[in-house]
Parts: structure tokens; sequence; C-alpha cells
């Protein structure tokens, strides 16, 4: 067995079997464009859901003031606001 063989038998697992699912998609996408990209909607649904379930739960925090807003970063943004309890 030679090393070049090796090599080929690696490129042939990757090609054809570590990019099956892919090429899948890839011959989809010629019969519906939104049936191969059905996962990106997913993810894109899941990241909406997250940052509107997110904005609520800052929304929620904010109206009960629980937040601490005497901390600055710098103490030019603000005069004397460390000292303050």
């Amino acid at each position: 067995m030679a090393l070049k063989d090796i090599w080929n038998g690696i490129a042939y697992v990757v090609e054809e079997i570590a990019f099956l699912p892919l090429n899948f998609l890839r011959d989809l996408e010629l019969e519906s464009w939104f049936a191969a990209n059905f996962l990106n909607w997913f993810f894109m649904l899941i990241g909406f859901v997250a940052f509107v379930y997110w904005m609520k739960q800052l929304k929620s925090f904010n109206d009960n003031n629980e937040e601490n807003r005497k901390v600055v970063s710098h103490s030019f943004l603000a005069e004397n606001v460390q000292g303050d309890k």
C-alpha cells in the first residue's frame, strides 16, 4: 500500500461520504430553494425568538429598576458617580 493510496482513501471518504448531505442539498436547491435552505430558516427563527425573549427580559428588569446604573466605564463619562450609593 503506497502513501498515495492512503491520501486517495482520505479524499474519497471526505468527498463521497462526509459531503453527502451537502451534495443532497446542492441537488435539492435546483428543485426548491426554500427546501434546500430550511435549516437556515430554522436557525434564523430560533435566533429571532431568542432575541425577542431577551428584549422582553431586559424590559422587565428595566421596568423594575433592578439595574445598577451608577457604575460607568470611565471616570470622565460622569462626575462623582462612583462614590454615590
